[in-house]
């Protein structure tokens, strides 16, 4: 059975948001048996490359207003026709909150209009809720934000936080799965949290195929923080970019911080406060996820053992590996590649913790 993913359309929408939704879930598709490609076009001729035989949908994605089917406003010269109205949020698994210019009085005060209460009313416990950009204001306004960690636009984040004081608002990454209620940064950010999606309900062996399939990275390197003008910023001639391709050109070795230092011609000291900078987090918190992204594709497309997964990506033994893979997933190697090597079975349960779109 799909999962089915509804995308509410408020006036004053942003259609390239609206759009994310669509175009990631809307285009994931199965895998074969055996690993072959199912995401590819008709033949080997489709109009977005790929050979394969195609399966069916991942997702059904549909969208909805709070008013009965009708016209929508966008930020844009032009409405939307959407076909359905807000009974649609009964019916879904995942609910999508795109960014709106006008969200009035959940964006002035808090609180959310009757319209939207009622239509909100109608989403199912358990549901599992989202926001891309500023459609964080809708979560807080209804609730589901109260003492969670969520983000939002940076340009947002002071008023977001002013607004609602029980969020705990972080203005730096791009995303932040909190389980069940997941928020992003602003605009494209919105893509990085779908294929995040993606990547946790069905691996990522076929996140990344979307991505492939989009233009886009499977992820991308550093918080929305980067993307902040400041009026003084300090001069930097070196980036950390060659280091962390030679870290990933040999994952399976150990890696110590001085010889990713060595391979930008930086001392230990500038070439940690430089990565912080680019990327958000420590070298070390860099490399234990790109390990834990290693290991996972090891898991979902080889029949290696997961002592030699372990070895592979660069942790060393099993325990290690299981100790990593449990505290970033939730899930042993064991459950992990149960479930991803099985199109048909469920994906595991999210993170334990909360996870921030930092790569």
């Amino acid at each position: 059975m799909q999962h089915r993913v509804v995308v509410l359309a408020l006036d004053g929408l942003l259609p390239f948001e609206l759009g994310i939704p669509q175009r990631i879930f809307g285009r994931s598709l199965g895998t074969a048996a055996g690993g072959k490609d199912r995401d590819g076009g008709e033949g080997g001729g489709g109009g977005e490359g790929g050979a394969g035989e195609k399966s069916g949908k991942l997702y059904d994605v549909v969208t909805c207003s709070v008013r009965p089917p009708g016209p929508v406003r966008t930020d844009a010269d032009f409405s939307i026709l959407v076909e359905h109205g807000p009974e649609a949020l009964a019916t879904a698994d995942t609910v999508v909150i795109p960014a709106s210019y006008e969200l009035g009085p959940v964006f002035e005060e808090g609180r959310l209009t009757e319209e939207l209460a009622a239509a909100l009313a109608l989403v199912r416990p358990g549901t599992r809720m989202v926001s891309i950009c500023t459609g964080g204001y809708v979560l807080a306004a209804a609730g589901y934000l109260d003492g969670r960690p969520a983000t939002t636009h940076w340009s947002s984040a002071e008023h977001f936080q002013r607004t609602f004081p029980q969020v705990r608002v972080d203005p730096d990454v791009l995303f932040i799965d909190d389980g069940d209620v997941l928020t992003s940064a602003g605009v494209a950010a919105g893509i990085d949290l779908c294929l995040h999606l993606v990547r946790r309900d069905h691996g990522t062996a076929v996140a990344n195929e979307i991505a492939r399939r989009t233009v886009v990275p499977p992820h991308r390197d550093g918080g929305q923080a980067q993307y902040i003008h400041r009026p003084v910023p300090e001069p930097q001639f070196a980036t950390t970019t060659g280091a962390r391709a030679w870290a990933l050109a040999r994952l399976d070795r150990p890696i110590l911080l001085r010889d990713m230092a060595e391979q930008d011609a930086m001392s230990v000291r500038t070439f940690t406060r430089r990565f912080r900078e680019e990327v958000g987090i420590s070298p070390g918190q860099w490399l234990t996820q790109q390990r834990v992204e290693r290991a996972r594709h090891l898991l979902e497309s080889t029949d290696l053992s997961i002592d030699q997964v372990a070895r592979d990506a660069g942790f060393g033994t099993a325990t290690s590996l299981r100790q990593h893979l449990q505290a970033a997933l939730g899930v042993p190697p064991t459950v992990y590649r149960r479930t991803f090597r099985s199109s048909a079975d469920p994906a595991p349960r999210g993170p334990r913790t909360p996870v921030r779109g930092r790569p």
